[in-house]
Formats: structure tokens, sequence, C-alpha cells
């Protein structure tokens, strides 16, 4: 666990009234640690959580050598015999000496003038390393031989061989892995049926304004319905973290403090969403100064400006108590969601244990002029599609304002404009962050 002191020096090398947006993300990973705690769940449980540790396999998968198609299995060498072409001889030609099906073996020996129906899957017989698939081969009337070209097949064609998809004593997933669809079937596959995950990571978000009200409430003259909280939920969800919603707390210096000490005390981060601009009812950054550390609360970004990133305490000091890390969003919806996907997200997935991988970031032509102030970062929302030449194309979604909500489901992507570009010109290539998957 890092000190307050260790906390203090770490962020007292950068500038916290116009950060940029690299350095931010460079803090924020510097202080996730991640949660050591781990559980044993069932199978179908597993499904996106982290692996605590490496699975080793306990058998070679497949167990033995078998079929890759329906067939003829044989030896190889029958080839070579029975295909010589400087004798004259072209065609190889061998007498069914049984079957395999998967699941049920033939248990005989072949000798080189033999071979056995195979089917996929079926285990190879004795003396048998190559198969030729059903199609290629003339079967005789009365069943009992077949006749194929003899440069149909390779000697060891179409043959899988055991531990050819895992290996007994190798790792089949490494700890840290993000447990998939396919991974479950891999490891049903090895006969494992419990895995070590490491416990969810638990994240408490509220919402700060008096402004604000929750849904069902009555709507009184210059009020707003919450949707920051909602917004926050399903991006959480999508990282399959455990949720703590406090609500929306008053702008009241007792409130928020409560609010952020019972945060503190049941969570490994707090998010909260308005509350740090230079407003005057805006107290978080102050009650912060009381009983936590603060990094930064000011990003050169846009939307996004106003982001405080420290660390709280459930005590009266900071050092005092349980901490967790502190993501101070900022109240306008858009900003929320940006500062989300750009700043927290990733610490988020590295304090669960795993490591992020980056997102995909693809070129695309500006379909208009786009004005941009050098020494900021902004991600303002756009639609890219493709053209029948495959080349992507965006055009931005009208109304940039953080507090134009309606544009992040109108948009499909960010478009990424560095820190230190300027005005855009139609035609220009910018970089550009897809949404499928992310949002």
């Amino acid at each position: 666990m890092t000190t307050h002191n260790q906390f203090s020096r770490c962020v007292a090398q950068y500038d916290p009234h116009a950060l940029p947006v690299s350095a931010a993300q460079a803090i924020v990973r510097q202080w996730a640690t991640p949660v050591t705690a781990i559980e044993r769940v069932a199978l179908r449980d597993a499904l996106d959580r982290v692996l605590a540790a490496d699975i080793v396999s306990p058998i070679d998968v497949p167990a033995h050598d078998n079929s890759a198609m329906d067939g003829y299995a044989f030896n190889g060498a029958a080839l070579a015999l029975n295909g010589n072409a400087a004798a004259g001889v072209n065609a190889v030609e061998l007498t069914i000496a049984g079957k395999a099906l998967a699941g049920h073996p033939f248990a005989g020996r072949v000798d080189l003038t033999q071979c056995v129906r195979v089917m996929t899957g079926a285990c190879m017989p004795a003396d048998c390393d190559t198969v030729v698939p059903q199609e290629l081969v003339e079967r005789a009337a009365d069943a009992t031989l077949i006749r194929f070209p003899a440069h149909t097949v390779k000697a060891g064609a179409n043959r899988r061989l055991a531990g050819e998809d895992l290996a007994r004593g190798h790792a089949a997933l490494r700890a840290g892995r993000v447990m998939r669809a396919s991974d479950l079937g891999l490891l049903a596959s090895l006969g494992i049926g419990e895995v070590n995950v490491r416990r969810r990571l638990r994240v408490a978000f509220f919402s700060t304004g008096d402004e604000l009200r929750s849904l069902g409430e009555p709507l009184e003259p210059g009020c707003v319905y919450d949707s920051n909280r909602y917004t926050l939920f399903a991006m959480l969800r999508r990282l399959n973290v455990d949720t703590l919603d406090l609500g929306v707390v008053r702008d009241e210096p007792a409130a928020l403090e409560a609010a952020l000490r019972n945060a503190a005390a049941s969570a490994d981060v707090v998010l909260t969403s308005g509350g740090v601009s230079v407003g005057e009812a805006d107290f978080t950054r102050q009650l912060l100064h009381t009983f936590g550390d603060v990094a930064f609360w000011s990003l050169a970004m846009r939307p996004g400006r106003p982001l405080a990133f420290g660390r709280v305490w459930s005590g009266e000091r900071p050092g005092a108590g349980s901490p967790a890390l502190f993501f101070g969003l900022p109240g306008n919806p858009v900003a929320v969601m940006v500062t989300f996907y750009q700043i927290v997200r990733d610490v988020l997935l590295l304090m669960a244990g795993t490591t992020p991988l980056p997102l995909p970031v693809i070129h695309a032509t500006s379909r208009q002029a786009i004005r941009k102030r050098a020494g900021r970062t902004e991600f303002q929302r756009g639609v890219a599609e493709r053209d029948a030449q495959g080349q992507w194309h965006v055009t931005p979604t009208g109304s940039q304002s953080s507090g134009v909500l309606s544009s992040m489901s109108e948009a499909n992507c960010f478009l990424m404009l560095g820190h230190d570009q300027a005005d855009i010109a139609e035609g220009e290539r910018v970089d550009i962050m897809l949404f499928d998957g992310l949002i």
C-alpha cells in the first residue's frame, strides 16, 4: 500500500492546472493496485472473471491421434509400396479391415495392404498414420477394398496428433485473462469444472447537485433528471465489477463528506459526477484536501477539463481508515462518458487484475472541416462509414457540447484529435475509435 507522502511526491512533479491526457493516464495507472482476494467459482460462473492463476492442462487434447475427416485410415508407407509410378503402378489398392467411429475405436492390427473405415474424431487405428478422404476413393462393388490415385494424399495427411491442441503440463490459460466463452469450452475439454478468480472490483458511485432528481421524483423548475448514474452503471456493468449506487448527494459539505467516507469504506474505487469545477457550490475538491490526496483536478482535454483524481480515506485524515481511489468526473453527461473511457476504464481493468489491451484506433478521412485549438486533446463524436473501396470516412455529429447526450447515441465513434493538433481541413485524415465493443 502506498503512503500519503509517496502519493504526494508522485503528483508534485506534474502541473495540476493543465495536465495533458497522456500524463493523467500515466498517473492513474501508477496507482492502480490489483485486488488480491481470490474466489473459487464453478466454470459456468467464470465468464468475464479474471483468472487468478495459470491453468495447466492435466491431459493431452486430443487424448489420442484421431482422424480429421471421414475417410479411410492406413499406413502412409503403403503409398510408396503400392503407388510406385516407376514400376508402372499409379494407384493404391487397400483391403478394408474394419471400421472406427468416434468413441468406438478399431482394436485390430492393420498391415500395409489394409485400411480402416474412419469417421471424423475417431481414434487412429494402430499402425495407421494417414487418412484419405472418402470422396477421393473408388470403392469396390463388394465393399471389400478401395482404390485411389497414389498422388491424392501424402503420408501423415488428415491426422490430428495427440496433444496437438493442448499438451499435458502446458499452460492452457494464463493468470490475468478475462474469461471468454471459448475459454469456458476449453477448460471443459480438460475436465476442469472450477477455477480460481480474483474477486470483483468494487466501485461506488454517486451524482452531486441540488438540481438533480432521481427517476420517479417530480421535476421542479430548474431541475433535471440525473442521467449520469445510469450511464456510469451501464459502463461499469460492461466491465463486470460490483457496483454500489449511492444515489444523488446534495451540494452540502456534510452530506458530501459522509458519502465519500461511506464509499471509501465500502469500495476500492469511488466515482462521482459533478462538483469538481470552480463553482461556489463545488465542495468536493475542498473535502479531498481534508481526508484525501489530490493528484490533479483539471485536464487539457475537451470534453472533460474538470476531472479530479486522488484518493479518499474512510477516516478523518489521509492515511486513516480504508483507502479508495477517487475519480471526480465532470457533471456534463458526455464529459462523464468520455473521461470514463479515456481515463478511468483502463485503471479499473488493471485493478481487477488484468492488463487492458489498447483500444483499436483507425484512420479515417474527415468529410468536413473541424475547428480545433492546439494545446488540448479533444474527443469529438462522429459517424464513421466505409466506402466501396473499404476506406473509412467520418462526419462529426453536429453540436459537440458536453451537455448534448444525444450526440453519443447518434455517434458510432470518437474523433481523437491530439494535443498538438490544430484545425482539421475537409479531406484530412484523423484518428477514430469505434464504439463497437466499447460502449
